[in-house]
């Protein structure tokens, strides 16, 4: 697979949306940290970062307070996020959905599925796809472990972040 990002729908916008179960770990946190790093590289007026989760049960809810309270002590602002549930138009409005997990990857392609269209597998990604040590794996649930998870999972996040804005930078 490729680590190049498929062009823009649009012309001077890319809209990236990150995907997980409950939209409460791990995509909210790789939004903080990839919306931070597209203000940091100046891309901010043409990158638009999203996160949700397959599932419906944490709508409205905020972060995970131990993914928040990690984000924090990295000088993060977790404190907007609110959980949301990805919606079938995403597949066609964002230019890139990248799921957490294989489990994750699936829904979403079901969901394509279930309106009776293809999901195009250069615009559907696992994150990590874009990983510079393990592309391709997963970013592993942390809800149920400790803090380390938590930890182990902002390094994935933050390495696999700085990967995805070199690849940006080239298509917008």
């Amino acid at each position: 697979m490729s680590t190049a990002v498929p062009p823009p729908h649009s012309p001077g916008r890319y809209r990236v949306a990150l995907v997980c179960l409950g939209n409460i770990c791990r995509s909210p946190m790789a939004d903080v940290v990839l919306s931070e790093r597209v203000a940091a590289a100046g891309l901010d007026d043409r990158v638009e970062v999203v996160s949700s989760g397959t599932g419906d049960w944490h709508v409205g809810d905020p972060m995970d307070r131990r993914a928040a309270a990690l984000l924090t002590r990295e000088g993060y602002d977790a404190s907007a996020h609110r959980a949301q549930q990805v919606q079938r138009s995403w597949l066609d409005d964002c230019d890139l959905l990248l799921a957490m997990d294989r489990a994750n990857l699936r829904d979403l392609r079901a969901l394509g599925a279930k309106a009776g269209s293809v999901v195009d597998p250069e615009r559907v990604r696992l994150f990590r796809d874009f990983d510079p040590l393990e592309p391709g794996t997963e970013v592993p649930d942390p809800y149920y472990g400790g803090d380390a998870g938590f930890r182990d999972v902002l390094a994935m996040v933050e390495r696999t972040s700085d990967a995805l804005i070199d690849a940006l930078v080239r298509v917008v």
